[in-house]
């Protein structure tokens, strides 16, 4: 046990480190741009990005459902593909918009603040749990079972509103790209 609270603590400056990183890389991508080769088009990463959120969403859903019904393996699969699609969202995330300039919502009206508020609260949440779903994730790795479970009550349905917010604001913004 004492190996496994060890390797957690190292895991968790492992998170803090990763957590700084995309937080520098998401403030950064809205002021550095970096051109394409020629003939290369990113266009096709939002609806992606969509995709990926869309099915965490539902992996997500799969993993409780596992996890309530104590099927452990079932949910231990879930979660890594859940955290896999949540890697390869992130990492095209951060291609697209250090290489496209950001599309503008354009809607009017009552539209507009039910826009921005998920958007603002999408944001805000992705940010604020990230550090929390590797965390959670670390101290079941690590053995740690009882911590984790007190932990998932609480960043399971963040994680499950960021990846279901994601593909809403998508769609939403999708009449203006």
């Amino acid at each position: 046990m004492e190996k496994n609270i060890q390797l957690a603590k190292q895991l968790n400056i492992g998170a803090w480190i990763v957590t700084g990183a995309v937080l520098l890389l998401v403030a950064l991508m809205r002021r550095v741009k970096i051109p394409l080769p020629t003939g290369w088009d990113f266009s096709f990463l939002p609806p992606f990005h969509a995709t990926l959120n869309a099915l965490t969403a539902v992996v997500l859903i799969a993993a409780l459902y596992f996890i309530k019904r104590k099927n452990i393996v079932m949910h231990r699969r879930m979660i890594y593909v859940a955290m896999t699609l949540s890697v390869l969202f992130l990492l095209s995330y951060v291609a697209y918009h250090f290489t496209n300039e950001e599309v503008r919502f354009g809607g009017e009206g009552t539209i507009r603040y039910v826009y921005f508020f998920l958007l603002i609260s999408h944001i805000v949440l992705a940010a604020l749990t990230l550090p929390f779903i590797l965390f959670t994730f670390i101290k079941a790795y690590t053995n740690q079972f009882e911590a984790h479970r007190r932990m998932a009550r609480w960043v399971f349905p963040f994680w499950l509103y960021v990846a279901i917010t994601g593909p809403i604001c998508y769609l939403m913004l999708m009449p203006y790209y």
